[in-house]
């Protein structure tokens, strides 16, 4: 479902019609959904809070492409997000979040597939697994997972799917127009590239300064 409770800025920007159609769909259903049969409250939607994830700023640009004649894009985020977790070597209570999502007609699942394996590959990881998951804005979702040497196991390195009808068709997007979307931290990936075993070495005080003076900066290059 749109995710306009999980960011900062909050759902005055969007426009009555759309605000209705999302409550609506939450609570009763619609575009090949059932609903959550509950009651959706503005005002809760509203709250300011510290977002756990960056798919509100995929949302507010996918309305954004919406409103005009459709064409095929591809977006791309990185940004700090906090959970309610308890901090171990593989958990921080924030970090950042990459998300990158293409939108076009016709996508399948087997797109994001290939789409991942591309992804991963150009970050050195070419072992890569896929399980069934749930996400309550994409179906279908996989987690994903790649294998730490420094571990000796498989670790879960992002999440995936393809955006639900019910999320896309209120913001007015064609019917046969897809989105498959993934999202991961920053800070797992470069701990199985460089082989750390503690997150906690690579973000916050603990944090080698030699590591990072002896490698380069990293310049990404969108089409």
């Amino acid at each position: 479902m749109v995710q306009s409770c999980d960011a900062p800025s909050t759902t005055r920007w969007l426009p009555e019609d759309y605000v209705e159609r999302v409550k609506r769909v939450h609570e009763s259903g619609g575009y090949e959904s059932r609903g959550y049969g509950y009651d959706w409250k503005r005002e809760e939607a509203d709250k300011n809070l510290l977002r756990t994830h960056t798919t509100a700023v995929s949302s507010r640009m996918l309305y954004v492409l919406a409103q005009k004649p459709f064409a095929p894009k591809k977006y791309f985020s990185i940004d700090r997000v906090f959970r309610n977790e308890a901090v171990d070597r593989t958990h921080l209570a924030e970090f950042h979040q990459i998300e990158g999502l293409i939108c076009d007609r016709g996508l399948t699942l087997g797109d994001l597939i290939g789409v991942l394996h591309d992804f991963f590959s150009r970050l050195g990881m070419t072992k890569l697994r896929f399980k069934p998951a749930y996400n309550p804005y994409t179906e279908p979702s996989m987690e994903i997972f790649s294998y730490h040497e420094g571990f000796g196991k498989w670790v879960e390195i992002g999440n995936s799917g393809m955006f639900r009808p019910e999320m896309l068709r209120p913001m007015g997007l064609p019917d046969d127009v897809r989105v498959v979307a993934w999202g991961l931290s920053l800070e797992r990936p470069t701990m199985i590239l460089y082989g750390i075993d503690n997150i906690r070495d690579l973000f916050g005080h603990k944090v080698d300064l030699g590591l990072m003076k002896k490698n380069p900066i990293c310049r990404i290059g969108l089409e």
